[in-house]
């Protein structure tokens, strides 16, 4: 069983963010919306992990109530 790793762990974390960014350049809200449930769905199916996922929500849910 794998525990969530919520150290830094990218090689390019400016990069990476941009690429994010462009890749929302000229959607709209939703299609903005629909690309990032889209991209959450692909890396949870990529980690697999069922107890990591819960691990990641939880610490998704308290970063947005702090």
């Amino acid at each position: 069983m794998s525990k969530l790793n919520t150290k830094p762990n990218l090689g390019d974390p400016d990069g990476f963010y941009a690429r994010l960014m462009a890749t929302h350049d000229g959607l709209s809200k939703a299609e903005s919306d629909a690309l990032n449930a889209r991209l959450i769905l692909i890396l949870a199916n990529h980690i697999g992990d069922e107890q990591v996922l819960k691990e990641a929500l939880a610490a998704a849910t308290k970063s947005a109530r702090a």
